[in-house]
């Protein structure tokens, strides 16, 4: 079970790239749901988000305790999953991809309130649901760019 957590919380070891392990996995995350999740039913992309976020909780969490840090930085499931959310309402194009990873980065980055309050929640739950904020402010920016237009 260690090294499935492992797996997982590294989101299949793109944790593990020598610099910046969370702008990696964001980047392979936002281009693997333009590729392939944006083009499944909404009902598909929400299940699969709900999925990953209840997988990460357990897998960041239970990884978290074999490193003995709080929120490792191999541990990037939470950035896969705040940027799917990024990406759930918007549309499929290049452009609000490239916009809703830059959003979802700067929001992951800066922790404007509450975000930074999340991560004291207990192990995975706190690893996991400040990104899970992150990414539904990225989303909501990117809903008022559309709904303005």
């Amino acid at each position: 079970m260690k090294t499935l957590a492992r797996l997982l919380a590294t989101f299949f070891g793109a944790g593990l790239f020598p610099f910046a392990p969370g702008t990696f996995a964001s980047l392979w995350a936002a281009l693997i749901f333009k590729l392939l999740v944006s083009e499944l039913s909404w009902l598909f992309q929400i299940g699969a988000i709900v999925v990953l976020f209840f997988v990460g909780v357990w897998a960041s969490g239970r990884h978290a305790v074999e490193l003995g840090r709080k929120d490792p930085r191999p541990v990037v499931i939470d950035e896969v999953c705040g940027q799917w959310i990024s990406l759930l309402a918007a549309p499929p194009t290049w452009g609000f991809a490239a916009a809703g990873f830059v959003l979802f980065r700067a929001f992951d980055v800066v922790k404007p309130f509450p975000i930074r309050r999340l991560e004291a929640l207990p192990s995975g739950w706190g690893i996991m649901a400040d990104d899970v904020l992150a990414g539904l402010y990225a989303a909501a920016v990117m809903q008022i760019y559309i709904a303005l237009q």
